[in-house]
């Protein structure tokens, strides 16, 4: 059920085909990169440019020289080539250095493409509701790395290997002191019956492409939606749930932990032109 399991159909390296990357590369020894993963429908990218400007903010962040963005989407036309659905994954990597976390000067930043293929259980899920879990494992707090996506995942690693049973979708993810973040792969929306209302990033977990896309339709549909602080206490009093991420589009949660939901109970105007827009090339 989950987005991005398997073996890629295809690979990228700058530029060329290739299954292997240097054991000095930085991604490795340190995670000094970033990476996109991006939804592919009618053969194209969806939501390309909202994809740019994240990584283009991350390499801003890290101090990567970033690649010309007509040079990504040449690579990614390339590598998708044929492929009319599926998965699209860039990683940016610092490239190459020494032992030792100064970064090399000059670098050589590596750029790398892989296409999987897209879980069968999207539409499914799209309609039916996902269930949905707590977890222990709390997001790592760094103000200067939210938002982004880095390549150092490791609380989402731990928090999603706190199960592995098929039928639970997702996790929720939590600071230490308690108050919401997000999902170990996704951004999380509260529905009151009147407000959407979602946490900020501005100390852990991504700014999501479609969180933002979000966002936006609902102010245009005349929807509030606020950017705050939530905890448990919140997500007991909420009416709906629904979670967002760029491949799977938007999922309503039908089940968390003891607690079941009514979907019918949450906007739908919105999810369905949400999920349209995700799932929209260009």
């Amino acid at each position: 059920m989950t987005p991005g399991i398997g073996a890629p159909s295809r690979i990228l390296i700058d530029g060329r085909p290739g299954d292997r990357i240097p054991v000095l590369d930085r991604a490795l020894h340190y995670g000094d990169g970033l990476f996109e993963t991006i939804r592919l429908a009618a053969g194209y990218p969806c939501q390309w440019q909202r994809h740019m400007d994240r990584l283009i903010l991350g390499a801003e962040r890290l101090g990567i020289d970033m690649p010309d963005t007509t040079l990504l989407a040449a690579e990614a036309a390339e590598v998708t080539w044929g492929q009319r659905e599926g998965i699209l994954k860039l990683i940016l990597s610092r490239g190459e250095g020494g032992r030792g976390y100064a970064p090399p000067v000059p670098a050589s930043p590596r750029r790398l493409f892989l296409t999987y293929p897209l879980p069968s259980a999207q539409g499914r899920d799209r309609r039916q509701g996902v269930v949905v879990r707590y977890c222990q494992t709390p997001v790592s707090i760094n103000p200067v790395l939210a938002g982004i996506k880095h390549l150092n995942r490791l609380d989402a690693v731990l928090a999603r290997a706190e199960w592995n049973d098929p039928a639970i979708a997702e996790g929720l993810m939590f600071e230490s002191t308690g108050e919401l973040v997000s999902g170990t792969m996704t951004n999380v929306f509260l529905w009151d019956g009147r407000c959407l209302m979602t946490p900020p990033v501005d100390r852990g977990g991504i700014a999501g492409t479609v969180r933002g896309l979000t966002l936006e339709l609902a102010a245009r549909l005349g929807i509030d939606c606020l950017v705050t602080r939530l905890d448990r206490a919140a997500l007991d009093q909420a009416r709906g749930l629904f979670l967002t991420n760029s491949i799977i589009g938007v999922w309503p949660v039908r089940e968390l932990g003891r607690r079941r939901f009514d979907s019918a109970q949450l906007p739908w105007d919105l999810l369905d032109r949400l999920y349209r827009a995700a799932c929209t090339p260009g």
